[in-house]
């Protein structure tokens, strides 16, 4: 049964969460009483959909159903997940979610997106604030997987369930055990924000200098390795302590400014929004978050290779999404393998495509190459195995390119065994989008020592298993185009 999440508020934060829930499966009810809501989320779902499928190597499930409702007890009516995402006022935070208590399910959660405010403070006035917490995200929500968890007092039913339901959304929660004014990482923001401010007001730097210095320099450290394991590597083989004994001296130092904050006048505000037009003019606003969602993607899917910070929350989504599956199963726990089996499923990234928009000729190769591992692995050649010393090596690929894929194209390959005796495997993939054949790829593999970079024999729970799919698939017509050559005529 599909779950249900009601967004209290359709604004950008509201939209982020909207977005994040529909593209996970989830059915969205959405509360806002602006008229203008519908226009307004459009853009950051078709944004969403551009980028968040292309995170992962496996398809997000279905979308969920988005709801636009009248009345806030239509939309929390049945839901699991409630998120407030209203403006910054405590007062109307507090009466909202009052309201919120009022008409939800006994057992719902009810998240709270704000960026400075204590559960302690929201929950004033509440009868049950047990299942009111903090749960704060960061633009793009969609994209974005941190979340500060803050519920000092909540039991740890509600805590497990609130992470259960992030962690399948794709994010990361990090659960705070003491409530704080802004958290933790808005904390790092406003102390980063006061500096600039600082620099741009005193003439020192501009904001394109200081934007600069971040991307430039520490912004890609933090991004795989935050601040304490960035300052560990510089204290060398000695680690922190002599990164400490070395630099600790220089925070006695009058560098900072923290405690001192500029007047926010008229004259800092024109000179900051004028050197900002200055910098980033030339953009429009869309075309700057069209950038940043493309470059996110492209940054994350790097770290997913990695398995290293948020790449390996990706991992860990996939993993999940796998389980349960075909793609997830050994040949054994197949009961009908008597058609072509399913071998990959999964979005076309951005990164995929080429000056022509569509599908990178190599990435067709990378598909098929996924579909070829992923048949390995049912067979019982997986990374275990391998590291026994036998694996299989590709002798010889024909791929033929039938039609085109553009990104965000949902595609299958389904994979049919020509041939699985001894040594050999012989391997036809189709690539679909729905009923639509993309391309096709043939391959031909031996089972190699790794060794003596040999052929070898594979293990006799690999043979069986070739020879239950091969003998199956031997019923199936031989595919159109199987053995043909390049330049052959129809």
């Amino acid at each position: 049964m599909t779950e249900t999440a009601a967004i209290i508020g359709g604004g950008v934060i509201g939209g982020g969460w909207a977005a994040r829930f529909l593209l996970n499966g989830w059915n969205v009810n959405l509360f806002d009483p602006d008229p203008h809501v519908e226009a307004k989320l459009a853009p950051v779902l078709k944004q969403a959909r551009h980028a968040l499928p292309s995170l992962l190597d496996v398809a997000l499930p279905e979308e969920g159903q988005l709801t636009f409702c009248a009345e806030l007890k239509d939309a929390v009516a049945g839901a699991a997940w409630i998120q407030e995402s209203a403006p910054e006022r405590l007062e109307a935070k507090q009466r909202l979610l009052a309201q919120i208590e009022a008409a939800c399910a006994p057992d719902a959660i009810i998240g709270s997106s704000t960026s400075g405010f204590r559960p302690s403070q929201l929950r004033e006035g509440a009868q049950h604030t047990d299942r009111i917490l903090v749960a704060h995200p960061f633009n793009p929500v969609y994209l974005i997987p941190l979340v500060e968890l803050v519920a000092p007092d909540a039991n740890d039913g509600v805590i497990a369930t609130a992470k259960s339901v992030l962690t399948g959304l794709g994010m990361f929660p990090l659960h705070l055990r003491k409530e704080i004014d802004a958290h933790v990482a808005d904390r790092f923001l406003e102390a980063v924000w006061r500096e600039a401010l600082w620099l741009v007001k005193d003439g020192i730097a501009t904001t394109e200098e200081i934007d600069d210095a971040i991307r430039m320099g520490f912004g890609m450290r933090w991004a795989q390795m935050g601040l304490f394991d960035t300052y560990r590597t510089a204290g060398g083989e000695a680690g922190m302590r002599h990164f400490m004994a070395q630099f600790g001296p220089a925070l006695k130092w009058p560098w900072t400014r923290l405690m001192d904050v500029p007047d926010f006048d008229d004259d800092l505000v024109d000179l900051i929004a004028g050197q900002s037009d200055q910098q980033s003019g030339h953009l429009t606003i869309s075309e700057m978050l069209k950038a940043r969602d493309e470059n996110l993607v492209a940054m994350m899917r790097a770290l997913k290779y990695r398995d290293w910070g948020a790449g390996a929350v990706l991992n860990e989504q996939e993993r999940s999404i796998r389980s349960g599956t075909v793609l997830a199963a050994r040949a054994g726990d197949l009961r009908d393998v008597s058609q072509p089996i399913l071998t990959v499923r999964r979005a076309v990234p951005l990164d995929w495509t080429d000056y022509n928009g569509h599908m990178n000729e190599a990435k067709y190769l990378q598909a098929f190459g996924d579909a070829t591992d992923r048949m390995m692995e049912m067979v019982g050649c997986d990374a275990d195995y391998i590291a026994t010393g036998g694996s299989y090596f590709t002798a010889e690929t024909h791929i033929r390119h039938v039609d085109e894929v553009c990104a965000g194209t949902i595609i299958e390959v389904r994979t049919q065994m020509l041939m699985g005796q001894g040594k050999k495997m012989h391997l036809w993939h189709e690539m679909l989008a729905g009923k639509r054949l993309l391309a096709t790829g043939e391959h031909f593999l031996l089972h190699v020592s790794l060794e003596t970079r040999r052929p070898s024999e594979p293990a006799a729970h690999i043979v069986e298993a070739l020879e239950r799919i091969s003998a199956a698939h031997a019923n199936l017509p031989r595919p159109d185009g199987a053995g043909r050559y390049v330049g052959q005529r129809p």
